[in-house]
């Protein structure tokens, strides 16, 4: 009887099992894992292609190919340099060092800077999905929003962009601080605080855009965390006397007791705050003592400008093309109409947001999520001359599409929930329930939607996948850059100067002169002070093209004219001194030289150059404490180190000559260069020969010899051959002048 029993019982549960997986659906149990996958695979369809793609003349020189404290790889000068001091004008030590990195794993391979960049935005895929699912309980919403972050069109540059490494670290530490806030929340401590504020710093330390991510947590206080309402709960709940009824009808108590959980709340992010004011002085110091700053824009072109490019960004988020590289300021050209209509989009949008904050609590957090994380790169402080960037999204949009995603879900609630209610009675089963954590559908004709949801979420996401691969093949090089950004903008300055910085190099001076000289026709409308460095930029990148195809007349008058536009600039004054240096007119160089040293006293380059022309001149210990400074300045540069060492190994005066010195500073020049340089292995032979190494001088001149042969450096080839004699003849190398 009692096995009759059991069988029959252990048959009823199997029945109530399988009738519960009928009615929920497939086991979710490995659901993240399979969303995981679909979001690196899609992130991976877009951005693999960036494996193939090469740097481009867009900052990437100045973040890493051109830049030889980054070129170097990790050392300690350079990690301590990436503490004290800017780069590319910002002060972001972890971005720096993760360019750092990069070079001291994979060189100058492009391919594996591109990598890192993916993989980067990978992860942060990733963590938004399962931060998003772990606060709110809404599974396929969060998926939603997580794969239109892995893969909008808008989020091609922050991703394609070897530059923008600084966006991807960072969202990466924006979801880690997230996760770890929500950490906090469940069940707070002083170390899951710690870790939070530990995690907050380093992004910072990445990109200081994240200031806004204490306003941030608040409104993920209010939604989806619900600690305003638990909270104001429990202060009712602590209060003896006061029934939960009577509280409630008691405005003012209510109030009163929903203030002191917000204030306790901004309270407890006082420290957060703090470290975003320190990042905001950082940052602001970086800005106004850059040799580059630009003058600022009168207030109100920015402010119009500022309220036109959030709902521009609205727009493109629905709307992906023509997205370009650099988007020129349009001054005060905007029409009036297209601001006030912004102005009270913003402000409606914004007053809808606070009156539904209740019934709706996601477009609360959503709305001012976007509009928060947008104001420090909004424009209202002009950090350059663009009118917006596609960048700037990276972040600030994951608010609208939290925002979209819920508002949709819960516009689909009442459709599902009137066809299953009419089948509650025979079903047995429970209708759909709305609430802050998403919809249940446990209704048959409510399951019927499903498929339908994921059919158009599934074409949302394969239409966007496609654009944003169509727009990150534009990003493969610059020629393919800037010439698909002249065909989407009109007058930019930037891209035909960027296009002719790239013929210059190539050679293709005729076709550089042309792009340089439309660039300056489009600069001269604009008269605003804000545009003098860009004028004089040009101006000089115009005046060199000019010298390479020998003529110097209008070469020199273009360097003037820069000089002119932006006194402070030093680089026209020394390619100016260079010209001159090359014609013999030495004097006239080093006073141009000087005057470069007066606006960028701290520019080693400078003081090389200089070290060079009193060498010229035959004051040899002027030019020794040029080399000294240059050295000092920058411990890493090739040049002046090898031309000092030169200098002290072999000078015809003997109270110059320190061979002991030379050595050191030779074999230090050689090791950075990785002995892939005939002339200053050569300076390391000299070095050898005045405290009579000959035996080791004749071995590296052997060396040397052997290497300029393989390059085919003829002349440096034939000056060793003679240098080898003297070695062999126990005679030191004493010269006053060296070619490089």
């Amino acid at each position: 009887m009692s096995k009759t029993k059991n069988k029959n019982r252990r048959k009823k549960n199997r029945l109530e099992f399988f009738n519960s997986r009928l009615e929920k659906g497939p086991s979710l149990r490995f659901a993240p894992f399979y969303v995981c996958l679909a979001l690196v695979a899609i992130t991976w369809f877009v951005f693999g292609q960036t494996l193939r793609h090469d740097f481009v003349n867009f900052d990437d020189h100045v973040y890493v190919y051109e830049n030889p404290q980054i070129t170097q790889g990790l050392t300690a000068d350079g990690l301590i340099d990436a503490f004290t001091h800017t780069h590319a004008r910002n002060w972001h030590p972890l971005t720096t060092i993760s360019h750092m990195l990069d070079c001291q794993l994979y060189g100058l391979q492009a391919e594996w800077h591109h990598f890192t960049n993916v993989l980067l935005h990978t992860v942060a895929v990733l963590l938004l999905f399962l931060v998003l699912n772990q606060m709110t309980g809404a599974f396929w919403q969060s998926a939603f929003v997580s794969s239109l972050f892995a893969i909008h069109p808008l989020h091609v540059e922050s991703v394609a962009w070897v530059s923008e490494r600084k966006d991807v670290l960072s969202a990466v530490l924006f979801m880690l601080t997230l996760g770890a806030y929500v950490r906090y929340v469940r069940k707070p401590s002083v170390g899951r605080y710690l870790t939070g504020a530990f995690l907050f710093a380093l992004g910072l330390m990445s990109k200081p855009m994240l200031v806004t991510l204490p306003f941030v947590l608040l409104l993920l206080d209010y939604w989806p965390l619900g600690r305003i309402r638990s909270q104001t709960s429990d202060v009712r709940r602590q209060r003896p006397g006061v029934s939960g009824r009577a509280f409630a009808n008691q405005p003012s108590r209510k109030a009163t007791a929903r203030r002191a959980v917000v204030s306790g709340l901004v309270t407890e992010k006082i420290p957060l705050f703090a470290l975003s004011a320190l990042s905001c002085a950082a940052t602001f110091m970086a800005q106004v003592y850059s040799t580059e700053a630009i003058e600022q824009l009168p207030f109100m072109w920015r402010l119009n400008t500022a309220a036109v490019s959030y709902i521009t960004y609205i727009w493109q988020m629905f709307w992906p093309a023509r997205l370009g590289a650099f988007y020129p300021h349009p001054n005060d050209q905007l029409p009036f109409w297209q601001v006030l209509l912004a102005i009270a989009f913003l402000i409606s949008v914004s007053l809808l947001a606070i009156l539904w904050r209740k019934e709706r609590p996601y477009i609360f957090t959503g709305w001012f999520w976007y509009v928060g994380m947008l104001v420090p790169v909004i424009g209202l402080v002009q950090a350059g001359e663009q009118e917006r960037a596609d960048r700037y999204t990276y972040l600030p949009q994951i608010g609208l599409y939290v925002l979209i995603t819920w508002g949709i879900t819960d516009l689909m609630a009442p459709i599902m929930t009137r066809n299953s209610s009419s089948r509650t009675a025979a079903t047995g089963l429970q209708p759909i329930t709305r609430g802050s954590r998403g919809v249940r559908t446990n209704g048959p004709h409510g399951r019927r939607y499903k498929p339908f949801c994921a059919a158009i979420a599934a074409a949302i996401i394969l239409a966007l996948s496609w654009r944003a691969f169509v727009q990150t093949s534009y990003w493969k090089n610059s020629e393919m850059l800037w010439n698909h950004t002249l065909a989407i903008t009109t007058n930019n300055d930037m891209a035909h100067n960027s296009l002719g910085n790239l013929l210059l190099r190539r050679g293709q001076w005729d076709s550089a002169i042309s792009h340089y000289e439309t660039a300056l026709e489009i600069r001269s409308r604009n008269a605003a002070a804000h545009y003098n460095f860009g004028g004089a930029l040009i101006e000089n990148t115009l005046a060199s093209a000019l010298a390479r195809k020998g003529r110097l007349v209008e070469a020199i008058g273009h360097y003037e004219k820069a000089m002119k536009l932006r006194p402070d600039y030093g680089d026209p004054y020394f390619n100016l001194g260079s010209v001159l240096f090359q014609q013999g007119r030495t004097d006239e160089a080093i006073a141009q030289w000087q005057k470069a040293l007066a606006t960028q006293p701290n520019d080693p380059g400078f003081h090389t150059a200089l070290g060079s022309a009193f060498l010229t001149k035959g004051f040899h210990k002027d030019a020794i404490a040029e080399y000294e400074h240059a050295t000092r300045i920058f411990p890493r540069d090739f040049v002046a180190r090898n031309n000092l060492a030169w200098l002290l190994a072999t000078s015809s005066d003997a109270s110059i000559r320190d061979g002991k010195r030379a050595i050191e500073l030779a074999e230090q020049t050689v090791q950075l260069s990785s002995g892939k340089d005939a002339n200053y292995l050569r300076t390391l032979a000299a070095a050898y020969s005045e405290v009579g190494r000959f035996s080791e001088a004749i071995a590296v001149t052997q060396q040397a010899a052997a290497l300029a042969t393989m390059q085919g450096k003829t002349e440096v080839a034939n000056r060793l051959k003679k240098d080898l004699v003297l070695y062999q003849e126990q005679v030191p190398l004493r010269e006053t002048s060296k070619e490089n």
